[in-house]
């Protein structure tokens, strides 16, 4: 078959099959005797085994090794090409996700789209500094994409440039709580810890549905932080999560603060004191979890706190005893 005969039925140009012949790919068999070339059926095969292994992404390269190289391993190849291609989708995900950031601040003028791109790519660096000096610079003019703020916020793990981002989200226009709320079902228990922290800095009034539902959350970090933010906002469901957090250990100081601020009216007042008791009779042989729930009920106005006070100063434990002792006294010298 002739050059130009197997171009037409193959698809692949007469151009191009001289170009595998110049390259060793693939070399007609014979020669008609006016010199054309003469491709059999075997250089045929050959041609379309070219084409087939084009169509994964090989170089002409890399073809010629595959089908002369005897001791050529195919699937270490198939191996390479999953890898590239995966970086290669990787690469170009993260391109559509920086345009889909850019569009989304709607730039009028390509001065303003460089801005967002330093932007962008400042808060994707490996310094911390510059990461903080790109969210102090995002809350300025809403440059950087909401979504992209949130995203960082998510990611970020230096204290510093975390709180540089939330602070950013506080500036930021509406949308913030609904994009955190997003992350509370993150499977990344870490994840969901920064959501309900960047939600506790917005001052929406949707934000405490948000954190009312992160009480639920498995992970009692998640719900700690929620419990404080709450408490902050006078939401009396943090009650519960707040006393757990007392018998835990864990922020026990600013749970106790919280619940302090909760008891400004009386019923209120009583309801944490209820709870504390309750809990200090369950608790009766965790030592330390009893002295920080009887240190918690000093801020805790009401008479049901003042006769439990009353009653653990005759604490069988002394460290307890002394410590409601010493707080009837602050108490009586109100």
């Amino acid at each position: 078959m002739l050059i130009g005969e197997v171009a037409r039925r193959s698809g692949v140009s007469a151009r191009m099959l001289r170009h595998y012949e110049a390259l060793g790919l693939v070399r007609p068999s014979g020669r008609t005797g006016s010199g054309y070339r003469e491709y059999s059926a075997q250089d045929i095969r050959r041609i379309f085994h070219v084409e087939s292994l084009r169509s994964l992404g090989l170089s002409l390269r890399e073809i010629g090794r595959a089908l002369d190289d005897p001791h050529f391993t195919p699937s270490a190849l198939v191996g390479d090409l999953i890898r590239r291609t995966r970086e290669r989708i990787a690469a170009e995900t993260e391109l559509l996700t920086r345009l889909s950031s850019i569009g989304s601040a709607d730039p009028s003028d390509w001065e303003e789209v460089l801005r967002v791109v330093s932007l962008l790519q400042a808060l994707g660096s490996h310094s911390a500094d510059v990461r903080q000096r790109a969210a102090l610079a995002s809350a300025d003019g809403g440059a950087v994409p909401l979504e992209a703020l949130v995203e960082a916020a998510l990611n970020e793990t230096e204290p510093n440039v975390a709180g540089a981002l939330r602070w950013a989200l506080a500036q930021s226009a509406d949308g913030a709580p609904a994009l955190l709320a997003e992350a509370l079902g993150s499977p990344v228990a870490a994840v969901r810890t920064r959501a309900v922290q960047s939600l506790a800095e917005l001052p929406d009034e949707e934000v405490s549905t948000h954190l009312r539902h992160a009480l639920a959350d498995p992970d009692p970090g998640v719900r700690g932080y929620a419990a404080l933010a709450l408490g902050a906002r006078g939401v009396g469901e943090a009650i519960p999560t707040l006393v757990d957090m007392i018998v835990a250990g864990r922020n026990d100081t600013d749970a106790a603060d919280a619940l302090g601020a909760l008891s400004s009216d009386t019923a209120t007042a009583e309801r944490i004191a209820t709870e504390l008791v309750d809990r200090l009779a369950r608790d009766t042989t965790a030592a330390p979890a009893r002295g920080r729930l009887t240190q918690a009920l000093a801020d805790i106005p009401g008479t049901t706190a003042a006769q439990a006070l009353t009653r653990l100063s005759h604490d069988e434990d002394r460290a307890v005893a002394l410590t409601a002792t010493y707080l009837l006294r602050l108490r009586d010298a109100r």
